[in-house]
Parts: structure tokens; sequence; C-alpha cells
């Protein structure tokens, strides 16, 4: 494709692979947007940080879109993106054996219309021994991703099942955003 379909508010290489993969030519701009976790609903706060990356950049022409990422340890523990290893460390220990929900938050705007939704899965670690941990935080994998884990990296030998989207906890549910898709641009279900 030559023309850009979409404007992608993100920092993230895996939701830009993502959509690639779904067909869109996707021109990335990265907003340096408040990511501060605002309480609440996990659903309604990652639909929220979206939102706000999708106020950090500057309205282009186009379709724009934005998400954002949550893993939930529990009810009340949101998981953002570990600081540094120890962080990563400790996350992976709490979700070790557990089960656990990751939610991604997604708004589509253009012109004056959006569409805003959010997806849950719920994962399940295996055990994981002190090595387990410490071989994949030497991995380097863990240090941009909700939860300190990447499940179509390395991090995928960690999680012995998952119950809903894949793509979800990669980082972008597709099947949800292309829908999204066809209602704001009027039915086109693809780019």
């Amino acid at each position: 494709m030559t023309d850009v379909a979409l404007v992608l508010a993100s920092r993230s290489p895996r939701r830009l692979t993502l959509l690639r993969s779904a067909g869109f030519a996707v021109e990335v701009a990265r907003p340096q947007a408040d990511e501060t976790w605002p309480g609440g609903d996990a659903a309604a706060a990652a639909i929220a940080i979206a939102l706000r990356k999708l106020d950090a950049v500057a309205p282009p022409a186009l379709p724009m879109l934005a998400a954002d990422t949550v893993v939930m340890a529990d009810a009340a523990t949101p998981l953002g993106k570990p600081r540094d290893p120890a962080a990563a460390r400790a996350m992976l220990a709490t979700l070790s054996g557990r089960t656990h929900t990751v939610i991604t938050g997604f708004a589509l705007r253009w012109r004056a219309a959006q569409q805003l939704g959010a997806v849950s899965t719920r994962v399940h670690f295996r055990a994981l021994t002190a090595q387990d941990i410490e071989r994949y935080v030497a991995t380097g994998e863990s240090l941009d991703k909700a939860g300190a884990y990447g499940i179509q990296g390395q991090g995928g030998a960690l999680v012995d099942w998952l119950e809903g989207s894949y793509t979800n906890v990669v980082g972008l549910p597709l099947p949800e955003v292309l829908a999204a898709w066809a209602t704001l641009t009027g039915g086109s279900s693809a780019p």
C-alpha cells in the first residue's frame, strides 16, 4: 500500500506489527501522554489512558488509534511496565502459578466520531522457579511490556493457557479493533 490508512498513537512495535498484518498502512505518532493509572475499573482506566494518548497527538486528517494494555494480578492490582529488572522479577514472581487478566483499552477517532472498547483475556502462568524468572528477565524482553512479559516472544513459555484473545495479550485486540474500524468508517471492515 502506498497510502496511509491509519495513524497509530503508540510507541508499541507490537501494535504496529499487528495492524500491518491486518493490511493497514500505518503512520506512527509517538504521543507524550500521561500514562498514570487513573484508578477505578480497569477497562475504563485503560480506555482513559488510550484517550489521553489520542489527545496528545495533533489531529491528523486520517483516522487515529491508541491503546493501553494493563495486566491485573487481581481485581485491584494493575501491573504496568517494570521500571527495572528487579521490578520485572517481582512482577513475574507475583504472576507465577496464577491466573491474571490482561485488559487492553482502545480508542479510534476520525473527525468528530470515535469508537472505544476494551477487551479482557485471562492468562494462566505455569509455576516459575527463580531460575526461570532470572533467565527470562536476562533476555531483556520484560522491560517494555505490561506485566513484564511478552507472550509473542520467549515469554510465551511462561504461559500454560489463555482464555480469550491472543492478540489482546500481545497488545491490541485485533478483531474488536477491526469491528470498531468498520463502524467508524461506515462499514469497511478492512483498510
